[in-house]
């Protein structure tokens, strides 16, 4: 027997046994509530969860992309040990990294880090 067959055997076997007994009010109205406080709670966890990615920069662009030719970060590297750009999108100094992340992490609990290039 598949599952779905289960299923609606159970269902139909409950709703003639108990029919006289259920008020279809108040079945109706505990559903409509419970979803409703679901939905609700559902919402709330997920927000706190997600946040934004990038809170603040370029945010009058509809997507954000970085990009770098290899030829300029070949030149930052003669001036410098190492160039790092930023992923948790908090820094001063996108698209660098100024070591936001740092805070960043505390607060999320997140590991997030720069791209390092040497």
């Amino acid at each position: 027997i598949s599952k779905r067959s289960f299923f609606f055997s159970c269902f139909s076997r409950f709703s003639s046994s108990m029919s006289s007994n259920i008020d279809p009010v108040s079945l109706t109205l505990g559903l409509g509530l419970g979803m409703v406080l679901m939905a609700s709670i559902r919402r709330l966890s997920t927000a706190e969860k997600a946040g934004l990615c990038n809170p603040g920069i370029m945010k009058d662009q509809p997507k954000v992309a970085t990009m770098a030719k290899v030829k300029d970060v070949e030149d930052l590297l003669k001036e410098k040990p190492a160039v790092a750009y930023c992923r948790c999108w908090r820094s001063k100094t996108f698209p660098f990294c100024d070591g936001s992340h740092a805070k960043f992490n505390e607060a999320s609990g997140d590991n997030t880090g720069p791209l390092v290039f040497k």
